[in-house]
């Protein structure tokens, strides 16, 4: 995926500080059904590590990682 459309949800938590792209993502994919694809954007370089470590403890599938210009996209498939 190279594109937050290509998600079946994205979650847009640019300017949030830590932890707050991660409690977005955590509220929202609790309402989603397994096999969504989920794009989130965040600006918080931390979110790179955090939610990772997080769809590890909860199960969830890390599909990749897009880097940009002082941004980043976290895409993940709800399990």
């Amino acid at each position: 995926m190279t594109n937050p459309s290509d998600a079946d949800v994205t979650i847009d938590s640019r300017g949030a500080t830590c932890p707050g792209p991660l409690m977005d993502l955590i509220g929202r994919v609790k309402t989603l059904d397994p096999g969504t694809t989920v794009a989130l954007r965040t600006s918080e370089r931390n979110s790179t590590t955090d939610v990772p470590a997080w769809l590890d403890e909860a199960g969830h599938d890390l599909v990749e990682i897009d880097e940009g210009d002082d941004e980043w996209t976290i895409y993940l498939e709800v399990t």
